[in-house]
């Protein structure tokens, strides 16, 4: 294959909502380049995209699809993302290493919620936009209708390009308003047959035509000072001011096509071969130094893998941007993440599971290679002379968590393993061995999402396993001041065990001054600040343990070990057996004996009075509350706020972001186990959201008791 320097090569990211055709639009863009003699059909599980088991099982696209074609001379490296909010981890990727989004759009529907999703994504990042009207054959379809909604939510920036005769069935032609001419297919499609306008549709092209060039005029003085002298722009003009436009975000150009019939595709090609920015005029790159990092193909070589696949018969195979330099067979680097060497045996370019060998790839291409040593995902690869480290991906934060075990307890090591590598292809599933909830947990950004990572263990790793939901990290604390003392005494020959210990316990406060005395039922406890620990708690709050023992009542090497017993009570709190927080104790007496007295019996001692104590205190669960933000179209509005209300949710706020309403809640996280399913079926997959931990809140009091009564019974069962 050729190479390609870096201003010949365009990088595109093919986003959309399920549905919109992003797939059939991959057959029929490499079918035009004639990288494939056929269309696949995704019915039949043909297509160069969805080509794992798992995306043919279930019928929609899981991971994001690498592919290539030649356009004009010019090289399009496009990845075509899934359309499914469960997996925007594809979208945000193939976003962060591609320059330009192709946003698809099913012509039945217009701006869907995932439209909404991927163009706020854009946004967050400056990458340039092109609209892309599918399925346009479609008896449902309404261009107009769906222009007007563009044009609604993202402001007389978005300028169409194209628009159809007519829509529905009989779909075959459209106006080309730069071209100014009429293009109309046959019923195989490929390439149009280019006819001048007929008179009825005139006046209208000529209309946007002007608009157009206004559009394009607006991001380049000398096109300006042309436009206001002859209120004409040449093809190539106008093309120059729409790249220009595209760069800054000033122009959202419109293109029309009808995937299916291989309608409109190969003048989409022309126009991202002609107009869309190349590699080197976008912005640069920034390392996590925060140095600018420019595409030269002279520098160092220096490589960004984004993503790593895993494919039968290959093991894995990983994808890479060239951030500098140029790389070439054979070359050896040094990964900056892990100080590993590797040796690039075999480069290729991709398209799917194709793969086309390849000696070089300049500063700004897309590639891939396999039988790489110790090399993940996200990590950098750099030639001597280079110490680059990108790291600018920013994944969501994830929105449904399961618990997750092994049919056979057996498996419990082999389903780790699998789950570590099955991270490295997609970081938007996390994996957690929860200490606190005794369970192994992975999240992912919904029930599909989880449901795809159940799949490939049983179908693939042959790793039977099953869901449960996950326990809810519970937080115990106290109310009010209470006092406590206990006596642990064994004896069963020789030496026995003793220890008493008599303490405090209160709620603490972060600013709160040390204690002076106590009154309890009349009597005085004054407070002798021997000693004095705050420790922060891994789980949050703090533990303020005070030593006031007078007297030599108790010995001061036993003090540690009544902490320890305080601690270890904490990591199991009374109520619950959750982790209890914001507690001061005070140790103001206790006895020991001069043979008997042993830490063991301290640290018993002082785990059983602070029971007793934090029980009287007037204890208290505290529950994990998350921000919850949710985007729905305004027609679903009211049932998305009823559901939330029914989740013990407090609504705090709402607004309307570019066509959709953002609803602001404080939602438990218990109330959220299944949430993502059920939004979707309220709001017929037209909403999404994102949850974010905010704090921990009192529980009401009937759940508490219910949630007490209910541990209590458990330790019951298991004594």
């Amino acid at each position: 294959m050729k190479v390609y320097d870096s201003h010949g090569i365009k990088n595109i990211a093919l986003l959309g909502n399920d549905g919109s055709g992003k797939t059939t639009l991959t057959e029929a863009l490499l079918f035009e380049s004639g990288q494939i003699k056929r269309r696949g059909r995704v019915s039949q599980g043909t297509t160069v995209s969805d080509y794992f088991p798992v995306e043919q099982d279930y019928g929609y696209s899981v991971f994001s699809t690498v592919f290539h074609v030649e356009a004009n001379g010019k090289k399009l490296n496009i990845i075509d993302c899934p359309g499914s909010d469960d997996f925007v981890g594809a979208a945000l990727t193939a976003l962060n290493v591609t320059d330009t989004a192709l946003l698809l759009i099913n012509g039945q529907y217009g701006p869907e919620v995932g439209t909404q999703n991927h163009f706020r994504y854009t946004e967050k990042l400056g990458k340039p936009v092109i609209f892309l009207v599918n399925q346009l054959d479609d008896e449902k379809c309404d261009y107009h209708n769906v222009l007007e909604q563009l044009q609604s939510i993202y402001g007389p920036k978005v300028v169409p390009v194209q628009y159809p005769v007519k829509t529905g069935p009989d779909f075959n032609a459209l106006i080309d308003v730069i071209l100014m001419k009429k293009l109309s297919w046959g019923p195989d499609g490929g390439k149009p047959t280019i006819e001048d306008i007929p008179a009825e549709e005139l006046d209208r092209a000529t209309e946007m035509h002007k608009a157009l060039v206004e559009a394009a005029a607006e991001n380049d003085e000398a096109l300006m000072e042309k436009f206001f002298e002859t209120e004409q722009l040449t093809e190539d003009e106008m093309r120059e001011g729409i790249r220009k436009g595209m760069v800054t975000r000033s122009i959202f150009p419109v293109f029309c096509v009808c995937a299916v019939k291989n309608m409109g595709v190969n003048r989409l090609m022309e126009f991202l071969g002609n107009v869309v920015p190349f590699v080197d005029e976008m912005p640069a790159v920034h390392n996590t130094r925060g140095e600018e990092v420019k595409l030269d193909a002279t520098a160092p070589t220096s490589l960004y893998f984004f993503k790593t696949g895993i494919e039968p018969h290959i093991g894995e195979v990983q994808y890479f941007k060239v951030m500098s330099g140029t790389v070439k067979e054979g070359d050896d680097l040094t990964n900056a993440d892990r100080g590993s060497k590797e040796r690039l045996a075999q480069l290729f370019v991709c398209s799917g599971a194709q793969r086309e060998k390849v000696e070089q790839l300049s500063a700004g291409d897309i590639g891939c290679t396999v039988k790489l040593k110790d090399v993940r995902t996200g990590n950098t690869l750099n030639a001597p002379g280079c110490d680059h480290r990108f790291n600018w991906i920013k994944y969501p934060e994830p929105k449904y968590i399961r618990a997750i075990k092994p049919v056979s307890e057996s498996d419990t090591e082999k389903m780790m393993a699998a789950l570590t590598r099955m991270r490295q292809e997609d970081p938007t599933w996390v994996v957690e061995q929860s200490k606190e909830l005794r369970q192994i947990l992975v999240y992912g950004q919904g029930e599909f999402h989880l449901r795809t990572l159940k799949w490939r263990l049983e179908n693939l790793d042959k790793i039977p396993v099953e869901f449960q939901e996950q326990r809810i990290p519970y937080r115990e604390t106290i109310t009010k001041s209470s006092r406590a003392d206990y006596r642990h005494k064994k004896q069963s020959g020789g030496a026995g065990q003793f220890g008493e210990v008599h303490l405090i316990v209160e709620p603490y406060q972060d600013g709160m001054e040390d204690p002076q005395v106590y009154n309890f039922g009349g009597q005085e406890i004054r407070v002798n600040l021997k000693g004095r620990e705050e420790i922060e708690l891994e789980w949050g709050g703090k533990l303020v343990f005070i030593n006031s023992v007078v007297g030599g009542a108790i010995d001061a090497r036993f003090m540690p070990a009544i902490l320890k017993g305080i601690m270890s009570r904490m990591e199991q709190g009374p109520l619950t057996g959750s982790y209890a927080r914001d507690v001061r104790v005070v140790v103001y007496d206790g006895k020991m004996h001069p043979v008997d007295s042993n830490e063991i019996s301290f640290m018993l001692a002082g785990r059983n009075a602070f029971s007793q104590a934090f029980r009287e205190a007037g204890p208290k669960v505290l529950e994990p509350i998350y921000d919850v933000e949710v985007f729905c179209p305004a027609d679903t509005m009211g049932d998305v706020m009823s559901d939330i209300q029914n989740r013990r949710g407090m609504i705090i706020g709402m607004d309307s972001e570019n066509g959709y309403q953002k609803l602001s809640a404080k939602v438990p996280l218990k109330e959220l186990a299944s949430y993502s399913t059920t939004l979707s079926s309220l709001t017929g997959g037209r909403a999404s959201f994102v949850m974010k931990f905010a704090s921990y809140e009192l529980m009401p009091a009937e759940l508490q008791k219910k949630l007490i009564d209910d541990f209590a019974k458990q330790q019951e069962e298991d004594n």
